[in-house]
């Protein structure tokens, strides 16, 4: 099965038009057509619906696309691997990340890389507002949650719980909350991105979701000032446990509530397209896989 069929067959569910698609991948509509109908006489499976109007997958279209994209990454993941056994990590790559967890954890471990790999440099953009891969400049993000654009190459890199903590100087004054509701009575550091607050809070146990409105006297978009704030007894926050791990660990914050559970979240490792996946892509992806389950791994 020819490749470049398979990533047509991508682009155009991705476009909803064989005609953009083409002109994406230096086609003619001619040459496209053929080839998605190629493709589909391959599989023996019509893939689209076509009409004057629109495109659509049909119900096998959807199936087999899950499958094809995989194929497609893992194709570029293999290429990438060769270029690495081949030679040396070099260039530079154009990094964004959230704040908290890049200043306190990623900084540091990729400054081990670079010791290793000298000719390898590496320009950061750290903040939690979603940069844009195009006009901020951007090779690869590292981000809480799976990415919604499905034409992005994404690696998993770990999945975190989100955890209720305070510091025990907090606590000794305020109390600690027994029950979800009693963070009503509390004062709740909000993290904000954009026009978004994060006033929500969200906690299962045997079954049960409680969904808890949450107030305070401090909002922040910056979610490293929201663990200062915690650290410093300003209240109680909702944090992701590989952000204050070392803090708990050491006893400086405390986990409240401990018999509920968030929902957890993916910290992914995101693309925005299969060329951007090189072997300086790869070796961090390892990287973080690796230095992120020791971290959450601390007792």
């Amino acid at each position: 099965m020819n490749t470049a069929d398979l990533e047509l067959f991508a682009r155009i569910a991705d476009c909803n038009s064989i005609t953009a698609s083409a002109e994406q991948l230096g086609l003619t509509p001619a040459t496209a057509s053929a080839a998605l109908k190629r493709l589909e006489k391959q599989l023996d499976t019509q893939l689209f619906i076509r009409s004057t109007r629109q495109l659509r997958l049909t119900p096998e279209g959807e199936h087999f696309l899950m499958f094809c994209r995989q194929a497609l990454a893992a194709l570029e993941e293999g290429k990438a691997s060769l270029h690495a056994i081949k030679g040396k990590i070099s260039g530079e790559l154009r990094l964004s990340m959230p704040s908290d967890l890049g200043r306190n954890l990623v900084v540091p471990w990729i400054d081990k890389v670079m010791l290793k790999h000298p000719e390898l440099s590496i320009k950061l953009n750290i903040g939690d507002s979603l940069s844009d891969f195009y006009l901020d400049r951007v090779d690869v993000a590292l981000r809480y949650g799976e990415p919604e654009d499905s034409s992005m190459i994404a690696f998993q890199i770990a999945t975190i719980n989100r955890v209720i903590i305070a510091s025990s100087e907090y606590i000794a004054k305020e109390g600690k909350p027994e029950q979800p509701e009693d963070l009503k009575q509390h004062n709740c550091l909000i993290f904000r991105l954009g026009n978004r607050a994060f006033n929500t809070w969200d906690l299962y146990r045997d079954g049960e979701h409680h969904r808890i409105p949450v107030t305070g006297d401090r909002k922040c978009d910056d979610a490293e000032i929201v663990r200062r704030w915690a650290c410093a007894g300003r209240g109680i926050a909702f944090k992701s446990e590989l952000d204050v791990k070392r803090e708990l660990k050491s006893g400086k914050l405390i986990r409240l509530l401990p018999g509920y559970q968030s929902k957890p979240v993916g910290l992914w490792l995101v693309c925005p397209n299969r060329k951007q996946v090189t072997p300086a892509v790869l070796l961090l992806r390892d990287f973080l896989r690796e230095k992120v389950s020791e971290e959450l791994t601390l007792n």
